[in-house]
């Protein structure tokens, strides 16, 4: 029997290590119910034989001789949209279930009171095969309901789909970014030959080395890597990184860097170059937690990269958002038009994006906000993205002129550009010059977000920048600007 088809960048929403649970069925006379969610692949032992008969890895009921068929309800790990499922009978023999069919539902309370929605309907099963579906209606569902006619054995039920992510969760409430269940996806990485890459965010702690994220042993040059998508875009406040049941084979180091590319797909992300610093390389102890509170930048990122150093395994990675100020969103909200108007200018020197803001309120919470925010700012022409770059200073610039030009800004300013404060001569030298020779090319001030970034960096990026097309470097700038009025707005500063 072949191990279980795998759909790179779904997850199965049922598996028991994710929290995935029966609830209740018709019959397990010969095998529980409860083994059709494990983890692992079935296995079959020829010569073993307990009280009920012959010891089955699945779900077997006996053979039924009334009219009817038999079920099994069950309570996703993960609630999420179902797109392909694996009822596979491996093993189930002369004894499989010849059909099944699957329900779903959104919902709390009694399943037994549910209004079910049939997603597969009855389908003729092949014995000891994964017999697969692709689901038209997706969901979200948060149960599933499992039929077999008349009656037999089924070994795993895989339910291959996307998580829905966490809804409704506080600003001033602990929020892991990178978490499967928060809605997290490992979407790239260098290898995983011993351990799939989205064990790294799986919930909870595993049972063992199996439930981690490992790679092959490295014989040449480089070092492994795996890039998640973050469940959201916020600050960080702090990062952990486990190697729980990793002794002889943990990274000797690890270390981990940021990214705002909203949209990317994985390919272009995993080959760029401008990732940010977030922790430097540190060294790694076996079979130990740890912890991580001194980030070189905090962000706002959309995806992270975990390095190790060369090779090795790592049970769990989990990224933990700042909390911010509820105290500011509440000022805005109240706050009268002009005010808030001239707050949100301070942010993003756009007249059209900071009047769609104004209307927007009230947000309630940072994330309403700073959905509002990047929904207007890419609702926007290019004439109003070229207003908000026209009021960014030149990278590299005396922030004595910043404060004089950029009075409202200029506080801000100068923490943005904090790499290039105490820069050689020679760098700066060569970003006024690089400045001059983009500004000729593209007719606007080069953009971008400059928090963590040293000055030779900043310099690398506007090199690369100078080959972009005119359309091409417009949308990049957009881009940055909209990571730097995100940081803004987390930084926004409301009248005592």
């Amino acid at each position: 029997m072949s191990e279980s088809p795998r759909f790179p960048g779904l997850v199965d929403l049922a598996c028991a290590d994710v929290g995935g649970r029966t609830l209740a069925t018709s019959d397990d006379f010969f095998a529980g119910c409860a083994n059709l969610l494990a983890p692992e692949e079935p296995v079959f032992d020829p010569h073993a034989y307990c009280d009920t008969g012959k010891v089955m890895d699945g779900w077997e009921s006996r053979r039924k001789r009334v009219e009817g068929h038999d079920w099994c309800t069950l309570q996703l790990g993960l609630v999420g949209s179902v797109q392909v499922v694996d009822i596979d009978t491996a093993h189930f023999l002369g004894n499989h279930s010849p059909y099944a069919a699957l329900d779903a539902w959104m919902g709390e309370g009694d399943p037994d009171e549910a209004d079910w929605t049939e997603i597969v309907e009855p389908s003729p099963l092949a014995p000891g095969s994964h017999n697969l579906f692709v689901v038209g209606q997706r969901g979200p569902w948060s149960h599933l309901r499992l039929r077999m006619f008349p009656d037999g054995g089924i070994a795993r039920l895989r339910v291959w789909g996307e998580p829905q992510g966490a809804t409704g969760v506080p600003d001033d409430e602990a929020f892991d970014l990178a978490a499967l269940a928060n809605g997290a996806r490992a979407v790239a990485c260098s290898d995983m030959f011993f351990g799939r890459m989205d064990n790294l965010i799986r919930p909870g702690k595993p049972a063992n080395m199996g439930g981690g994220w490992e790679t092959r042993r490295k014989r040449g040059a480089g070092n492994d890597w795996v890039v998640i998508e973050l469940a959201e875009v916020a600050d960080l406040e702090h990062i952990e990184l486990d190697t729980w049941f990793f002794k002889g084979n943990f990274p000797d180091r690890a270390s981990v860097e940021g990214l705002y590319a909203p949209g990317g797909n994985p390919w272009d992300i995993s080959r760029r170059a401008d990732w940010a610093v977030v922790l430097p390389p540190v060294a790694l102890a076996a079979d130990s937690h740890h912890r991580f509170d001194e980030l070189v930048d905090r962000g706002p990122f959309t995806h992270l990269r975990v390095s190790v150093y060369p090779d090795g395994g790592i049970a769990r990675f989990r990224a933990f958002r700042k909390l911010p100020a509820g105290a500011q969103i509440a000022w805005l909200d109240g706050a009268g038009e002009v005010e808030a108007t001239s707050a949100l200018l301070g942010c993003c020197h756009s007249q059209r994006w900071a009047a769609g803001m104004v209307d927007a309120r009230p947000f309630g919470s940072w994330a309403a906000l700073l959905e509002a925010s990047d929904r207007h700012w890419r609702s926007l022409d290019p004439g109003d993205w070229l207003e908000a770059f026209a009021a960014h200073p030149r990278i590299g610039e005396d922030p004595e002129r910043l404060r004089q030009r950029f009075a409202s800004t200029a506080a801000q300013s100068g923490v943005e550009q904090s790499g290039v404060q105490g820069a050689g001569e020679e760098i700066l030298v060569a970003l006024q010059e690089g400045n001059r020779l983009y500004e000729e090319r593209f007719g606007h001030v080069f953009l971008i977000c400059a928090t963590g970034r040293s000055a030779a960096e900043l310099l690398a990026q506007l090199s690369r920048r100078l080959l972009n097309s005119h359309q091409q470097e417009l949308e990049a700038a957009a881009a940055e600007h909209e990571k730097i009025t995100r940081i803004r707005l987390q930084k926004l500063e409301t009248p005592a």
